[in-house]
């Protein structure tokens, strides 16, 4: 009975922590509603999405919040980087080649980089990025411009806050103003969740790298590091 109570209690606090999250993205998001927006044209369509988290925060399984319409869509993620997670993904597309205007809300200490396809980094809020932190600051004016592809936003702390402490951000995307409002609630990963879905591609890319093929032979990125894939916040996951 004493262990049926003990995964008693683990679960409450799982629910608890959860609640927790949930309503700081709340917050979160009621500040983002209430800060002034001049982007907003006439009557503004509202949608909503509630998401998982992929269990892996690998750039490749980054969460989709839609597609960055010119003089039509704003994308919003509202989330909260947990505690001992080390990012979070989203990616989004840009159909029609323009200038792209970035907003950001919740806790200052959240730093937000966009990458293109390849993975690199064109704009960075971490004042320390030279010439990034410089597109970052046009992006914010609306001066960046964003050729037609795929890209991907990487959500992580500053250097100096502690991976413990729990980050709660929104971050909005517009391409000049907007009719219809898109809004993405990325909540936690599920404990077990498969990281994968149903990709057997990603699975047999995430064997090569961490050698956890059928064999059980250590790849070459697991011989290196010394470790198997752990999910979120596991060391080759911090690498990406």
């Amino acid at each position: 009975m004493a262990g049926l109570s003990g995964l008693g209690d683990i679960g409450s606090m799982a629910q608890s922590l959860q609640q927790s999250i949930d309503a700081a993205v709340k917050r979160v998001r009621e500040q983002a509603s209430g800060a002034q927006d001049t982007g907003a044209k006439g009557k503004v369509q509202e949608y909503e999405q509630t998401v998982r988290k992929s269990a892996s925060n690998l750039a490749p399984f980054a969460t989709n919040i839609g597609t960055l319409v010119k003089d039509t869509s704003r994308l919003n993620v509202f989330s909260t980087l947990a505690a001992n997670d080390p990012a979070d993904f989203y990616k989004f597309t840009v159909p029609v080649k323009g200038e792209a205007t970035i907003g950001r809300v919740g806790d200052a200490t959240v730093r937000v980089q966009l990458m293109d396809r390849q993975g690199k980094v064109l704009a960075d809020s971490g004042k320390d990025a030279g010439a990034a932190y410089d597109a970052y600051k046009k992006m914010e004016k609306g001066e960046l411009t964003l050729d037609k592809g795929d890209y991907t936003l990487r959500v992580t702390r500053d250097k100096d806050v502690p991976l413990k402490d729990a980050q709660n951000y929104g971050v909005q995307l517009r391409m000049g103003g907007y009719s219809k409002d898109y809004d993405t609630i990325a909540k936690q990963p599920a404990k077990g969740d498969n990281p994968f879905g149903g990709n057997t591609r990603l699975q047999g890319l995430a064997a090569i790298l961490t050698g956890s093929g059928p064999a059980g032979s250590a790849g070459p990125a697991s011989r290196i590091l010394g470790t198997g894939y752990g999910g979120r916040g596991s060391l080759l996951n911090g690498l990406f």
